[in-house]
C-alpha cells in the first residue's frame, strides 16, 4: 500500500462521506475485510477522487448514475449525501436520475429517486 496514496484517499473519504460514516466502516473492519477497506479508501479514494481531471462535483453526478444503474442501494445513499457536500443541488440530482431512467430503465430511476427523497427527509431531520 502506498501510505501517501491512501492518506490522500482517506482525506477525501472524509470530507464527501463524512468523518462519522469513514469511521464507523474502518472501525467495523476486521481482518478479513480491512484489506478491502484499504484497498477501497487508496485506490477510489485516493488514486481516483485524487486526480485533478474532474471536479468532486462532476465524479459525484458520475457516481449516482453508476451505482444507480448498478442497483448499489446502500452506495447509493451514501453518495447522495457526498454529492450534496461536494456541492450538487437537488435539482441536478433530480436530472442525474431522469437520465439514469432513460438509459437504465424505469426501475432504476424510481429507485434512485425514492432514496434520494429518503436521504433528503434523513438529512432535513438532523
Amino acid at each position: 500500500m502506498d501510505k501517501k496514496t491512501y492518506d490522500t484517499g482517506l482525506e477525501i473519504r472524509t470530507e464527501v462521506l463524512g468523518k462519522e460514516y469513514v469511521e464507523k466502516a474502518l472501525k467495523a473492519a476486521d481482518d478479513f475485510n480491512m484489506p478491502h477497506q484499504e484497498l477501497v479508501t487508496e485506490y477510489c479514494w485516493g488514486a481516483c477522487w485524487g486526480r485533478e481531471g474532474l471536479s468532486r462535483k462532476t465524479r459525484s453526478m458520475l457516481n449516482l448514475a453508476m451505482l444507480g444503474i448498478l442497483n448499489r442501494p446502500h452506495e447509493l445513499r451514501a453518495h447522495i449525501r457526498g454529492a450534496l457536500t461536494n456541492g450538487v443541488t437537488k435539482e441536478e440530482i433530480r436530472e442525474v436520475f431522469m437520465q439514469l431512467t432513460i438509459y437504465a430503465g424505469v426501475p432504476a430511476g424510481v429507485d434512485a429517486f425514492r432514496l434520494a427523497r429518503e436521504v433528503f427527509a434523513e438529512m432535513e431531520k438532523s
